[in-house]
Formats: structure tokens, C-alpha cells, sequence
């Protein structure tokens, strides 16, 4: 059967004059919405074209794709293919130069992403709305971000005016990512921590630096010997009155297609019934979803 590789055009969403040096998605295939063409994604990470791959593609035909997508994006200087159906998730430069180290930009914050490293660049573009909401929710809030990662939520809640962050990750390097996050920001780190903990063992260390006004939880969906979010979201929610103010907010993150918002929901009505829910965040508009598996954001408010 021919590849329907090249048919990925009639749907990207190219960016505009305006908005061309922000980072954003351009096509978002694993949402099932183009049938055909489910295993593939495009980011747009000025000025580098990265096309992810979840199975196998002949080479010639990621190529004219990547010939294609250049003609709308002038201002690009790389191509690069990541195959995410093999370990490690390796990266071939199809087009132009090599470039693995860049600093990208997003609702004019900056952060620094890598290619070819892992399997992820250091910030999910997905999330975009998630981090928009913290900057505009953090005025004055001690906030507490589980599951930090490169501390992009960090960056948006100091940008939006926090009191303080406390991130804790299991990882040191992206902790020490997030620190150069927070300086190509020319943010002080004079109120913002960085803590390698588990989480699932910290609750009494939480309990010590709180209260906190603003929780957010971006846990990763599966992490062997650490996460499975499934049957681990409800042990921290069903701890977040010993740590959190009386009139604290919750920032909620899944990511997980097996399971949807009624599964937040449930838990925190059954664990935090003294949350109520508030609104749920959106994706960009680029993350069409078929069949209602994508990223799920919801925030609530403690009564109280």
C-alpha cells in the first residue's frame, strides 16, 4: 500500500508571520482524528522541523515530507526524523544542520530543549495551556509542583509572580535543567527549590514546607519501579490536607489513554471531597482527539 506520509501537509497547522518564533505542534497524528496517519507527529522547535515517527516509514518518503514542510517554513535550518518505535527513540538529520541543543519559546518564556539525547525534548508542547493557566493563577502563591520534570510550570508560576516553587523530581538532571530554565529567564532562584525526592516517600517533608497555595500534578503515566499512576494518584490525593491551605487550588494532570477526566473526578470525590471542580484547561487546537484519550488538565478549588 502506498505511504499516505506526504498527505500530512493538507493538515498541518503552519504558523502565521506573528506567532512563527514560538514552539508549537503542527501536526498531530496519535489522536486518531486522520485515519492513516496515526503514527506521526510534527513539531515546529524554530528553527528545527521534527518529525516523530511511531512505526516504520521508508526513508524516501520522510524525505519529500520533509522537503514539503520546508517550503512553508523558510526560516527552518534543520529536519530532523525521530523513530520513537525503536529503543531510545534515535534521531536522524534528513535535512540541513545538526543541531541536538536549542532554546525554544512559548508565550515569550524561554526553555531549553535537547534532540537526540532521550526520548523526549525537555518540554511538552501539549501542556502549553497547563503552563498559560500557572502564570496566570501563581500571583503570590506558594506552589508546590510534583513531578516537575524541567520545571516548565516553575517558569510560568515565577514569570506569573509566585512567592515561591518547590519542584520535586526524581530525576537530577532535569531538576539541573530547570535551573537553567529558570536563568535564561533571568528569574531569581532566591524563592524557587529543587528537591530529587519520591514523591510517594516525601509526605511528611511536604507536610514541613507547606502549606502551599498551588498544587500541580504532571505525573508521567508509567515509570518502572516508581510510577504507576493508576493505582498512585489516589495516595497523593487522599494526602493533599496535610499539605495544602485552606484555600488552595489544584492544578490536576493525566495523561494516560486507558483512562479519562470521570477518573480524577471519581478520585477526588472520593479522596479530596473538599475540592470542588473548577473548569477543565484545553489543548492547543492542534490536538485533535478522536476517540477522548488525549491529555486531560482540570483544576479545583479547596472550599475552606
Amino acid at each position: 500500500m502506498p505511504s499516505r506520509l506526504i498527505n500530512v501537509i493538507d493538515y498541518c497547522d503552519f504558523p502565521t508571520e506573528d506567532d512563527s518564533p514560538e514552539a508549537q505542534r503542527l501536526f498531530h497524528g496519535r489522536g486518531h482524528a486522520f485515519p492513516g496517519l496515526e503514527h506521526i507527529t510534527i513539531d515546529w522547535l524554530p528553527p528545527v522541523i521534527l518529525i516523530t515517527l511511531f512505526a516504520k516509514e521508508a526513508p524516501d518518503e520522510y524525505l519529500k515530507l520533509a522537503e514539503r514542510i520546508q517550503d512553508f517554513l523558510p526560516d527552518c535550518q534543520s529536519v530532523q526524523v525521530q523513530h520513537r518505535y525503536l529503543n531510545n527513540g534515535p534521531i536522524d538529520v534528513v535535512k540541513g544542520d545538526t543541531i541536538e541543543k536549542l532554546i525554544i519559546q512559548e508565550n515569550k518564556l524561554k526553555y531549553q530543549i535537547q534532540l537526540g539525547k532521550s526520548r523526549n525534548t525537555g518540554l511538552f508542547l501539549d501542556m502549553k495551556h497547563g503552563r498559560s493557566w500557572v502564570q496566570k493563577n501563581s500571583y503570590a502563591k506558594r506552589v508546590l509542583n510534583l513531578f516537575s520534570y524541567t520545571c516548565g510550570f516553575s517558569v510560568a508560576a515565577s514569570a506569573g509572580g509566585a512567592k515561591s516553587v518547590l519542584n520535586i523530581d526524581m530525576s537530577s538532571p532535569a531538576l539541573s535543567r530547570g535551573r537553567k530554565n529558570h536563568r535564561l529567564n533571568q528569574q531569581s532562584l532566591d524563592n524557587i527549590q529543587f528537591q530529587k525526592l519520591n514523591i510517594f516517600k516525601s509526605f511528611g517533608r511536604l507536610k514541613k514546607k507547606g502549606p502551599f497555595d498551588l498544587l500541580i500534578c504532571d505525573p508521567p503515566t508509567f515509570q518502572k519501579g516508581s510510577v504507576d499512576i493508576k493505582k498512585d494518584y489516589p495516595k497523593i490525593l487522599r494526602r493533599l490536607d496535610e499539605f495544602m491551605a485552606p484555600d488552595a487550588s489544584l492544578l490536576l494532570c493525566l495523561n494516560a489513554p486507558e483512562l479519562s477526566s470521570h477518573y480524577l473526578l471519581e478520585n477526588m470525590a472520593l479522596y479530596a471531597p473538599a475540592y470542588r471542580f473548577i473548569e477543565q484547561i484545553t489543548t492547543p487546537e492542534v490536538y485533535k482527539e478522536a476517540e477522548g484519550k488525549g491529555l486531560t488538565i482540570l483544576s479545583f478549588k479547596r472550599d475552606g
